[in-house]
């Protein structure tokens, strides 16, 4: 008799109602707990997910009430509803797992969505295997399949084991990454680039941890990776300089909080706030929407300037040429006006107003002024402290001179 025939027979022996009675008692015990702990759940949830039954609590707290529930009844009655729905709750657990932290970690990301699909179809196929009785066939098959790597003789189903375990370490690594990050660093670091340079960190220590403990665990010889660790730093000193010198720099920006996320900078003359900073480079992104990419190498060997490092109060001027009858005390408080009537402009220090020059069409006066937020620009404060003077100098019936030139002809 097969396993098919065995299962069939199960299914219909009298005592099913009872089976079907506690698979139901245990899921709605399963959905009523974690709908309790999750009632001030957030949308990001891993446990909990968006809805209760895509989270993870629910398959973990179904599969052990079912467990429980196997064994209290296959002493009085074959279980053989219950022995399908272990699988079932098993692969669900796991697909929820991967889903939830990939949509956690790599929300926008469209790989995540297709690994995740994958995922879900080699679990769904695992799970019928395990029910029809296949899956230690299908093992032993895959055993029996071996690949020659130099010396060492790897078989098929180690390398899809090793795949499982180093995937399971990625999954787990980056929930606890994100965890800390979310729930420790952010009470206990303010500073958005040291909590996202200690977040890296630990999450490249974990995940460095987590593979060669599953690699050991498959039995790959660690000590291998030595040569490669050999070969790789010889590549770094030559083919890979300017790749590590922008990683290395990456790490010295986040460490020495030189240059911060949100900070006002200049770079080539393009000035914008710095929006991110990677590991290999940094975002800069202009008020206009424009973005630059500069690489980390760049702000460690060459100046830029951060507006915001110290001060971010920045001194604007804007100059304005008058004639040569006008009367300085009133073009003064003309100006001085103008900048104090502008809401961005601070009053500490105070505007300040300066006769530049005599020039050939007038005099030349420069209007000096602070503002403490550059990030949201100079120009548009700028030409609002000239609209400002414009209109003062139309109320005060002061013409602005109109540039004059006398040609001489000589025969």
């Amino acid at each position: 008799m097969t396993e098919l025939d065995r299962l069939a027979r199960d299914l219909g022996h009298p005592g099913m109602p009872w089976e079907i009675a506690a698979l139901l008692a245990c899921l709605g015990i399963a959905f009523g707990a974690a709908w309790l702990l999750g009632r001030k759940r957030s949308d990001d949830s891993v446990w909990f997910g968006r809805g209760i039954v895509d989270g993870l609590l629910f398959p973990l707290l179904a599969l052990a009430l079912v467990y429980v529930a196997k064994v209290a009844m296959q002493t009085v009655q074959p279980v053989a509803l219950l022995r399908i729905a272990l699988p079932i709750l098993v692969s669900l657990a796991g697909i929820r797992f991967l889903a939830r932290v990939s949509t956690v970690a790599f929300p926008h990301s469209g790989v995540a969505r297709v690994v995740e699909r994958l995922f879900s179809w080699l679990a769904w196929l695992a799970a019928v295997l395990w029910i029809v009785g296949l899956l230690p066939v299908v093992t032993n098959e895959l055993d029996d399949i071996h690949f020659m790597f130099g010396k060492a003789k790897v078989s098929l189903l180690a390398i899809v084991q090793g795949v499982l375990s180093c995937g399971v370490v990625l999954v787990l690594t980056l929930w606890i990454s994100k965890a800390i990050e979310k729930r420790v660093l952010q009470d206990a670091v303010d500073d958005l680039s040291l909590r996202k340079v200690v977040a890296s960190a630990i999450r490249a220590g974990l995940l460095l941890v987590g593979v060669l403990l599953a690699l050991s665990a498959v039995g790959v010889d660690l000590t291998a990776l030595s040569v490669l660790g050999g070969a790789l730093g010889v590549g770094l000193g030559f083919g890979l300089q300017k790749l590590a010198a922008n990683y290395v720099s990456g790490f010295v920006i986040l460490f020495e909080r030189s240059v911060r996320i949100g900070d006002t900078v200049r770079v080539d003359n393009f000035e914008g706030v710095v929006a991110d900073i990677k590991t290999r480079y940094t975002l800069i992104r202009s008020l206009t929407g424009r973005e630059s990419i500069v690489p980390n190498e760049k702000l460690i060997t060459e100046r830029i300037e951060n507006l915001s490092l110290a001060d971010p109060r920045v001194l604007v001027t804007t100059d304005l040429t008058v004639g040569n009858d006008a009367d300085h005390a009133q073009i003064e408080q003309l100006l001085l006006a103008a900048a104090r009537s502008t809401p961005r402009v601070i009053a500490d220090p105070a505007p300040a107003v300066r006769l530049a020059r005599f020039g050939t069409d007038g005099l030349e006066y420069q209007l000096q002024f602070w503002i403490q937020d550059p990030q949201n620009g100079q120009g548009n404060v700028k030409s609002d402290v000239n609209v400002a003077i414009l209109k003062g100098l139309r109320e005060a019936g002061i013409e602005l001179p109109t540039p004059q030139r006398v040609v001489r002809v000589l025969s």
